[in-house]
């Protein structure tokens, strides 16, 4: 079997928005630092994503200065955010069946997020002493999990991807996944398989394959909308009438984790 090796990691700071392509990052129970700390929600305190508003995907984030930039990309406006965001007032925020405590973010922030995606919303901060844990159906211990919709962290093969584009007219990129780990050297589908895995020390265990929604269908430097890849991986990706690619991670170790490492099954 061929080396298996960690080649690309990615942190979507701001839930449902751009990601950034980084090249190390510290990894913890939560999930690598400041992934999906932020969200988005409306004035019932809902949280927002590509799933309702496409529009998301044309905000992309960049580190800049010790700070997150959030550039809008249709208007050319941007904005910066911090890195944290641990003290201010709090409100509720639902994200599915998870009722969550959460950090209002300045109101000139909210209205430039308002203006950006048309529809009136507050951007929030997971506060360090929130603990939103994990659906314990599948996993044995208790894990906690920021604003990313189940599980900390998300592994693809790049074999994986290869194989679905060889079935595609049109291929399609990457960032359709969100993943936060992309790995290269396996055969197609592999991380189906696998239990604990170690990158660098780091130790990770995969609980389930990852059921797909419409943002996959969604291209993220337009925000346009087609029936691709949910129409092709349908017809041979399905389980329990759900389109699966990728796995679910979390993790039992902390620590860093960088481009190019060895991933080691255990």
């Amino acid at each position: 079997m061929k080396d298996l090796v960690l080649s690309e990691i990615y942190i979507y700071p701001v839930k449902s928005l751009g990601g950034i392509k980084i090249y190390r990052a510290d990894a913890g129970e939560r999930g690598l630092k400041y992934d999906r700390r932020y969200l988005l929600v409306d004035d019932s305190g809902s949280f927002l994503t590509q799933r309702e508003y496409p529009q998301l995907a044309l905000l992309k984030l960049s580190i800049e200065e010790n700070r997150f930039k959030v550039l809008d990309t249709k208007n050319g406006y941007q904005i910066y955010i911090p890195f944290e965001f641990n003290s201010g007032d709090k409100m509720d925020v639902k994200i599915w069946s998870d009722l969550c405590n959460a950090i209002r973010l300045p109101e000139e922030i909210n209205l430039w997020f308002s203006r950006a995606i048309s529809k009136n919303c507050t951007l929030v901060y997971m506060p360090d002493d929130e603990r939103r844990f994990v659906e314990k159906k599948y996993v044995a211990d208790e894990h906690i999990v920021s604003f990313a919709d189940a599980y900390p962290y998300l592994i693809i093969g790049q074999s994986s991807l290869d194989d679905l584009n060889s079935r595609l007219d049109q291929p399609v990129k990457m960032d359709r996944f969100r993943p936060n780990f992309v790995f290269r050297g396996g055969d197609p589908y592999e991380e189906d398989t696998w239990k604990d895995f170690e990158i660098n020390d780091v130790l990770f265990s995969a609980v389930k394959p990852c059921a797909r929604c419409v943002i996959t269908t969604t291209d993220q430097k337009t925000g346009a909308r087609q029936k691709e890849p949910l129409k092709t991986l349908s017809t041979y990706r399905t389980i329990n009438n759900k389109v699966m690619f990728g796995m679910n991670v979390v993790a039992k170790k902390s620590g860093r984790v960088s481009v190019g490492s060895k991933i080691k099954l255990v």
